[in-house]
């Protein structure tokens, strides 16, 4: 029997290399760009503030944060979280990061469609990106090897699938929401006078290789969820 084989499992193989080709552009862009000044000066927690400020948005505190790379904006705190690396720096990768968080206070403030769809679903998302699986290949597995196909084991797969897809929703959604945010933060950097014309492209490059991990979690995503689709047809039409 090919269940151990498994040849579905090629397709997780692109989104695998676009997600380590992701990371390393997200980690280099971040390098190369922490290391070049902004010539306004300002720390990203200055940018921060700017933004929301001018974007009208007051209700908003801004928090250093522990990690690298662990900036996020918490809507159910109102509270804009950014690392040491962004909080206090004035690199134009700082300035960047710093403003596409703030952009996603903005998005909340205005009642953005996408962002408010991302969090009505994050407790289904949360709960079935691991479970979700877990639970469709024990139903697979029970299918696969139990005499008959009991129908608990099918249900079983059936709700995994059904979480997980849930999950998958979350990570397409969370693609528009990003690019919007990061466009957000490039207009409001530019028109606040944080950033140059000359700077610009150097920033905008930091955020498209943000936006390039999202587009990595959601292809996988999607791969999975098409993998245990797959996976459980097959075994639903084994003899």
């Amino acid at each position: 029997m090919f269940y151990f084989l498994d040849p579905t499992f090629l397709l997780l193989i692109p989104p695998m290399l676009l997600a380590f080709y992701a990371s390393a552009k997200v980690k280099s862009a971040f390098s190369e760009y922490s290391q070049v000044r902004s010539a306004s000066g300002i720390t990203g927690a200055d940018a921060a503030r700017g933004v929301l400020r001018s974007g009208g948005v007051q209700n908003v505190s801004i928090e250093r944060t522990s990690g690298h790379l662990s900036d996020h904006y918490d809507p159910r705190k109102r509270v804009l979280r950014l690392s040491a690396d962004v909080h206090d720096s004035s690199s134009l990768a700082a300035l960047g990061v710093a403003a596409h968080e703030a952009g996603h206070a903005l998005q909340d403030a205005r009642g953005y469609v996408p962002l408010k769809l991302r969090q009505g679903i994050w407790p289904v998302a949360s709960f079935g990106s691991n479970l979700g699986p877990m639970l469709a290949f024990v139903g697979i597995l029970i299918l696969a090897f139990a005499k008959g196909q009991p129908e608990w084991a099918m249900t079983l797969a059936k709700a995994g699938i059904f979480l997980f897809a849930g999950a998958t929703v979350f990570t397409v959604i969370t693609i528009p929401v990003e690019l919007n945010a990061s466009r957000r933060a490039l207009l409001m950097l530019e028109s606040s006078g944080y950033i140059t014309e000359r700077e610009r492209p150097h920033v905008k490059k930091v955020l498209d290789a943000a936006a390039l991990t999202y587009l990595a979690a959601a292809f996988m995503s999607v791969m999975m969820l098409v993998r245990l689709i797959l996976l459980l047809t097959m075994v639903s039409r084994r003899d």
